[in-house]
């Protein structure tokens, strides 16, 4: 075996290894669908808590409307609950249509806080932090300001966080609003449910483990004050703040029923920047955690740390050497011997992919469809690559403003109708 061979060999065993992984997630994840499935909703207790649902929101007029009247309609007890939105330094007409919500419904709990250029418009963590300030609630709920959760949410997530004290959060699923606007939606739609929530239920059936999702979420007050509120440098505050969670001893639990529809990105340049903040994100919590990988403090966010280091340096470099190798196989500039057992490999490996994934998605109703099973035979040929140059690019950006001591930007996804 030549040199390039034992390259190709490492590549196609840290793709399968990782691919192999995920297949059990799914499996795994299908099973916990089954058990939720057969499980009651969870009840409110007799005494119900006051909670603080807080929406961060920069120039988020087209869809700010929406977002809070389907808050006020939670069938959550409406004395039990207030609204706040940190209308975080924006530019446009949000303030104006935010204080016309509060006048048509001036009996409701609903709290605006404008911000400007000096106190706010620095990410959506300094924005939490400022209405954690002013949060009257023993527990903390957040939501985008893109989405219109179901009604019942909000209940079955405080419900749920009440039924056991050593859950610090609660997380919901959340759906595809626009799923049927372009291609790129009906792609994100079947990542949202097999990679993603699917992925939490899997890692919540093994290893008791999940990551806050960013949305549709709730946490007790007593343990943010505890940790300090949301790391104002992390991009990604969701994943971070969770490994702070388990890091003091709590859990995070994942319940279904409660529901958030959100709006995804529609067009390919907002994907891309939007992605590219996901991935500088979950590196700098990789980074920030890694010391932590071999000592027993670390024991429990162990698995993510390894997950997640896999999955942005291990596999994003042998995707890039595979696809490297057979661009210069067919240019007839190198060849390897394991070429036409790569291809063998890669083919079985979209089958599996399209199998299991196809798998997942039948737990939503409407979306076992043959257009969807073509979805997901594209997905892989064209979306995966897609998420490899994100992956390269958000790396290399990282790196850039480590080098050059630059502020990592929060960048603001485009809203839609």
């Amino acid at each position: 075996m030549s040199i390039l061979d034992y390259f190709v060999f490492a590549a196609i065993l840290i793709i399968w290894g990782i691919l192999v992984v995920n297949l059990i997630l799914t499996m795994a994840g299908y099973t916990q669908y089954l058990k939720d499935a057969r499980t009651p909703a969870p009840q409110l207790p007799t005494q119900v808590p006051f909670v603080s649902v807080m929406v961060p929101a920069h120039n988020e007029g087209i869809v700010i409307v929406k977002t809070v009247l389907s808050l006020l309609n939670f069938d959550y007890p409406h004395d039990r609950y207030e609204i706040i939105v940190i209308n975080d330094n924006s530019s446009d007409n949000s303030a104006t249509l935010l204080k016309q919500i509060q006048t048509t419904y001036p009996q409701r709990n609903l709290e605006v806080i404008n911000t400007d250029k000096v106190t706010g418009g620095k990410g959506k963590s300094n924005a939490l932090n400022i209405a954690l300030k002013q949060a009257k609630g023993s527990i903390i709920s957040v939501y985008d300001a893109d989405n219109t959760p179901e009604r019942p949410a909000l209940r079955y997530l405080v419900a749920e966080l009440m039924q056991d004290d050593t859950y610090g959060a609660v997380i919901g699923k959340f759906r595809t609003r626009n799923k049927n606007a372009s291609l790129l939606t009906r792609f994100i739609n079947v990542e949202t449910l097999s990679f993603q929530w699917m992925a939490q239920a899997g890692r919540l059936r093994l290893f008791k483990l999940c990551t806050i999702p960013g949305t549709n979420y709730v946490i007790r007050r007593s343990l943010l004050d505890k940790i300090g509120g949301w790391d104002t440098k992390a991009l990604a505050e969701d994943t971070e703040i969770s490994f702070r969670v388990y890091r003091l001893g709590y859990r995070i639990y994942f319940q279904p029923k409660a529901v958030t529809w959100e709006q995804e990105p529609q067009t390919l340049d907002v994907w891309f920047h939007q992605r590219t903040r996901w991935v500088k994100g979950n590196i700098y919590v990789i980074l920030k955690n890694l010391p932590l990988i071999f000592r027993k403090s670390g024991r429990r966010i162990r698995f993510d740390l390894l997950y997640f280091l896999s999955v942005y340096f291990l596999l994003m470099t042998s995707l890039i050497l595979s696809d490297s190798v057979f661009v210069l196989s067919v240019a007839g500039v190198a060849h390897s011997n394991l070429l036409g057992f790569n291809n063998f490999l890669w083919a079985f490996a979209i089958l599996l992919f399209v199998i299991s994934t196809f798998v997942t998605i039948t737990t939503e109703k409407g979306e076992m469809t043959l257009g969807n099973l073509l979805v997901i035979i594209f997905m892989y040929v064209v979306y995966s690559q897609m998420w490899l140059a994100v992956a390269a690019y958000g790396m290399v950006g990282y790196i850039r403003e480590q080098v050059f001591h630059q502020q990592a930007k929060w960048y603001k996804t485009k809203r839609y109708q």
